[in-house]
C-alpha cells in the first residue's frame, strides 16, 4: 500500500483517456503527490464528458481503453510509485438502452431479474418524459418508426427496445401500450415519475444498493480491481443519495479490508459532524471552507455587503433566499418528488387507518423539506439516535410555525421517527433521499446565485452567510479533525466546486480591499453600455470577470459569457433553462464583453491590487492545505493556477505544456517544497497536535510531534507569502510545552 502523502485529481474523457493519463503520470509524480486520483473509469453513456452517467458498473470503458489499457496505466502508475484511487458512483446510473441491465429490464418489465436493481414504481410502469413533444402530436406525424428485426421503437434522437411480441399489426399506438414503460413529453409530463432520479436529472436513475445482490453486481469490479492491486482507494460519489449509507459502507469496509482509504463525497452543513462510519473521512468540502473562512476579513465583509446592498437594492438575509428557492424548487424542478412523497405518506398514514386530504398533506410535506437544515438525517434499522431526534423536532418545529394546523405535522413525525410496515419503511427511505437534492438544487444551484454580495462564500460546503473564523475556532477545528478523521482528504478545488481555487482567493481578496471592488464598480458603472442588465447581473459580473481574469488568454469573453449563461439560469430570475431569456442572456454577456475590453485596455489600479492580493492569499489556501490534518488533494492544473467557473469551465483537460507565469511557477515550486515536507515529517503530519500562535503581524501554525515539528508563517490578509520549514524541538521547548 503506498504511503499517502497527497492525491492529485485527474478527469478523464474530452480526449483523456488512459494512454493520455499514462503520458501525463511524469509531471503529475514530479509534483511530489502520492496517489493519482481518477474520474470514474467505467463504462458511461455514449458522448459522457464526466462518467458519473454511468452505463455499466461491471466494466471499464473502452471509450478510454479498457480493462487492458487501464492495466497498463496502474502499471505504469506504480513505476512512478502512485497508487490508483477509484472514484465510484454507487447512488445512479443512467437511463439508457445502453445500460444493459436497465435494457433488460425495458424489455422484460417487472419479470426481469435486474427490475429490482433500480429505484422504479414497476406497477405502473416506467415513466420516460424524454421526448421532444407530445407523444400523441409525435404518433400523428408518424415520427415513431419500429424496427421489428431488432425489436426497437426509434425517434429522431431516441431509441427503445420492445417487449417480446409487443410489435404486432395494430400500429404505434397499441405497440407503445403493450410496454413496460410510457414515453411522455419531457415537459408536459415532468411532474409524474415512477423512478427516483439523480437531484432533477431525469436521465440517471437510482439504485438499489441497499440490496445485496445489486451490491455485489456494482460492486464486483472495483472489489476485484482493489484485490488484485489495480487500485489502493476507493471514492464514494454522493454518499447521501443511498437508502442507507451507513450500511453501504459497513459492507464495503468488510469487502476491501481495514487498510484501504475509503472517501466519502458527504457535504457537512454548519457544525454537523460526520457519523461514525468505517471511512477515511470526507473529500473535504468543509476543509476548503474553514480556510476560506480563516483568511476572509469580517469587517471588509461587512463593508462589501454594504456596497452590495447599495448597489443593488438587494433586501433580505441568505436564509430568506434559501427558503424562497426551496419554495420554487418544489413546484418546478422537484415537484415530481414532492408528488411521490406525497403519495406514499398517505398510503402509510391509511395503512394506520388514518385518512388526509392531499392538498394538507402537499403542503405539511412541503413545510417540511423547506425547513429540514441539511441533506439529510439517518434513521435506520436501529432507530432514531439522539442527533436525529433533535434535528426532526427542529424541523417539525419550524414547519409547524408555517402551518395553520398542524395534526398532519405530528402523524409525518411519528411516522418518520417509527416508520410501520413497508409502506412507512418506504416513506422514511425516500424523505431522506429527497432532502439532499431540495438543499443542492435550492441552495447550491439557485440561492449562490442570488446572494451574490462575495461570491468566495458561494461553494459547495459553504453557506455565504458563514461568519469568518477566528485563528483559534480554526485551530480547535484543526485539532477535532486529527482526532477524529486524520486521513480526511483537504481540496481546494474539485470538478464540482463554483470556482477554482485560485479564482475563489481573488474574492476572498475583496474582503481585505472592498475599497477596490467599490472603485471597480464605480467604473463598470460609468461603461457606456447600451443595454445594460439589471444591477445585481452587473455585480455578479465584475466578480466573475475578476475571478478569471487573465489578459494573455484570449478565451476570457466566451468563457464568462457561457458561464453567465448558466449562472442566470441556475438563479431563475431573468432567465431559467426550461424557458431561457436570451435576449437577457445576451445582455449580461455583452456586459462582460465591454468591462473585460476596458481592463484589456488598461487595466485599474484596484484590479492590480486585487489580484496581488489574490495571489498571495491562493499560495496560503494552498500551504494551509498541506498543512492541517489530513490529506492534501491537488485538482488538475491547480499546480499553476487555474482561474476557472464552475463547470464545464473548470473541466478542461490538463496541459503541463500550457506556458507557465511567474505566479503558477511560484505556486508549483510551493507545493513541491510542502510535499517534500510531508514525505520526510510523515508522523508530524499524521499525528502532530495543531497550534496557531500570533507571531507580529502574521500568524504561525505549528504541527508538531515528539521532538519534530513543522512550521508555517502566513497572513491572513495576504501581506506575507507562506513560508514552511521544518524545526527540531528544544529539551525546553518540550519542557515548557
Amino acid at each position: 500500500m503506498t504511503p499517502l502523502v497527497a492525491t492529485y485529481r485527474l478527469q478523464l474523457r474530452q480526449g483523456v483517456d488512459f494512454d493520455r493519463a499514462t503520458e501525463l503520470l511524469p509531471h503529475i509524480a514530479e509534483l511530489g503527490v502520492s496517489h493519482l486520483y481518477l474520474s470514474p473509469i467505467f463504462t458511461a453513456e455514449g458522448g459522457s464528458t464526466h462518467g458519473y452517467d454511468v452505463a455499466n458498473p461491471a466494466e471499464i470503458d473502452p471509450v478510454l481503453g479498457g480493462r487492458s489499457g487501464y492495466e497498463r496505466l496502474a502499471a505504469a502508475a506504480r513505476s512512478q510509485r502512485l497508487g490508483i484511487v477509484l472514484d465510484l458512483v454507487p447512488n445512479h446510473t443512467v437511463l439508457s438502452p445502453e445500460n444493459p441491465w436497465l435494457h433488460d429490464a425495458l424489455v422484460h418489465g417487472a419479470a426481469s431479474p435486474y427490475a429490482r436493481y433500480f429505484d422504479v414504481d414497476w406497477t405502473a410502469g416506467l415513466i420516460l418524459p424524454i421526448l421532444p413533444e407530445p407523444i400523441d402530436e409525435m404518433i400523428r406525424g408518424g415520427a415513431f418508426e419500429i424496427d421489428r428485426d431488432a425489436m426497437r421503437l426509434h425517434w429522431d434522437g431516441g431509441w427503445l427496445p420492445l417487449a417480446p411480441e409487443s410489435a404486432g399489426a395494430h400500429g404505434i399506438a397499441d405497440t407503445l401500450e403493450r410496454q413496460h414503460w410510457q414515453l411522455r413529453h419531457w415537459e408536459r409530463e415532468r411532474k409524474r415519475l415512477t423512478h427516483r432520479r439523480f437531484f432533477n436529472v431525469t436521465t440517471l436513475i437510482g439504485m438499489r444498493i441497499e440490496k445485496r445482490e445489486v451490491f455485489d453486481a456494482m460492486m464486483a469490479l472495483p472489489l476485484q480491481l482493489v484485490r488484485g492491486g489495480l487500485a489502493d482507494g476507493l471514492r464514494i460519489d454522493h454518499v447521501d443519495g443511498l437508502a442507507d449509507p451507513k450500511q453501504y459502507l459497513q459492507r464495503l469496509r468488510a469487502a476491501v479490508g481495514p487498510d484501504v482509504p475509503v472517501w466519502i463525497e458527504k457535504i457537512l452543513t454548519g457544525e454537523e459532524e460526520l457519523r461514525d462510519w468505517p471511512v477515511t473521512g470526507t473529500t473535504g468540502y468543509e476543509a476548503n471552507d474553514r480556510i476560506t473562512r480563516l483568511l476572509m476579513d469580517g469587517t471588509g465583509l461587512d463593508l462589501l455587503d454594504s456596497i452590495w446592498r447599495g448597489a443593488t437594492g438587494a433586501r433580505g438575509d441568505y436564509a430568506a433566499a434559501c427558503r424562497e428557492a426551496r419554495e420554487q424548487i418544489l413546484s418546478h424542478e422537484l415537484s415530481a418528488e414532492l408528488g411521490e412523497m406525497t403519495r406514499r405518506v398517505e398510503a402509510a398514514l391509511a395503512e394506520q387507518g388514518m385518512a388526509v386530504a392531499e392538498d394538507g398533506l402537499r403542503a405539511t410535506l412541503r413545510a417540511l423539506l423547506v425547513a429540514f437544515p441539511r441533506y439529510r438525517s439517518y434513521l435506520d434499522d436501529e432507530g432514531a439516535t439522539a442527533e436525529d431526534e433533535a434535528l426532526l423536532a427542529q424541523t417539525v418545529a419550524e414547519a409547524g410555525a408555517r402551518l395553520d394546523d398542524t395534526r398532519i405535522l405530528d402523524a409525518v413525525h411519528r411516522l418518520l421517527l417509527s416508520p410501520a410496515g413497508p409502506a412507512g419503511e418506504a416513506v422514511l427511505r425516500r424523505f431522506q433521499q429527497v432532502t439532499g437534492a431540495v438543499v443542492a438544487k435550492a441552495q447550491e444551484d439557485t440561492a449562490f446565485y442570488r446572494h451574490t454580495r462575495c461570491l468566495a462564500e458561494a461553494e459547495v460546503g459553504s453557506e455565504p452567510d458563514a461568519p469568518p473564523l477566528s485563528p483559534g475556532e480554526f485551530e480547535a477545528w484543526c485539532n477535532d479533525r486529527l482526532q477524529h478523521w486524520p486521513g480526511a482528504l483537504a481540496l481546494g478545488s474539485s470538478h464540482d466546486t463554483k470556482r477554482a481555487e485560485d479564482a475563489r482567493a481573488r474574492l476572498i481578496a475583496l474582503t481585505h480591499r472592498p475599497e477596490c471592488a467599490a472603485i471597480l464598480w464605480q467604473d463598470a458603472e460609468a461603461l457606456d453600455a447600451p443595454h445594460p442588465p439589471d444591477t445585481s447581473t452587473r455585480w455578479y459580473v465584475l466578480q466573475s470577470a475578476l475571478a478569471l481574469w487573465e489578459p494573455d488568454r484570449d478565451d476570457l469573453e466566451e468563457r464568462l459569457a457561457a458561464h453567465l449563461e448558466k449562472a442566470l439560469r441556475e438563479a431563475k430570475e431573468v432567465t431559467q433553462w426550461h424557458d431561457p431569456d436570451e435576449a437577457a442572456e445576451a445582455q449580461a454577456g455583452d456586459s462582460a464583453r465591454a468591462l473585460l475590453a476596458d481592463w484589456r485596455t488598461h487595466a485599474p489600479d484596484a484590479l492590480r491590487e486585487l489580484v496581488r492580493v489574490g495571489e498571495s492569499l491562493s499560495l496560503t489556501q494552498l500551504a494551509l492545505r498541506c498543512m492541517i490534518p489530513g490529506v492534501p488533494d491537488i485538482y488538475q492544473g491547480t499546480e499553476t493556477g487555474l482561474f476557472a467557473l464552475t463547470d464545464p469551465d473548470n473541466r478542461a483537460p490538463l496541459d503541463p505544456a500550457a506556458p507557465v507565469n511567474i505566479f503558477g511557477a511560484r505556486k508549483r515550486e510551493l507545493l513541491r517544497e510542502l510535499l517534500s515536507l510531508r514525505r520526510q515529517h510523515r508522523e508530524v503530519f499524521a499525528q502532530g497536535a495543531c497550534r496557531l500562535e500570533q507571531d507580529g503581524d502574521a500568524l504561525r501554525l505549528i504541527r508538531e510531534h515528539r521532538d519534530d515539528a513543522v512550521v508555517l508563517r502566513f497572513a491572513r490578509d495576504g501581506s506575507i507569502l507562506p513560508e514552511a520549514l521544518a524545526t527540531r524541538r528544544t529539551a525546553d521547548a518540550r519542557h515548557n510545552g
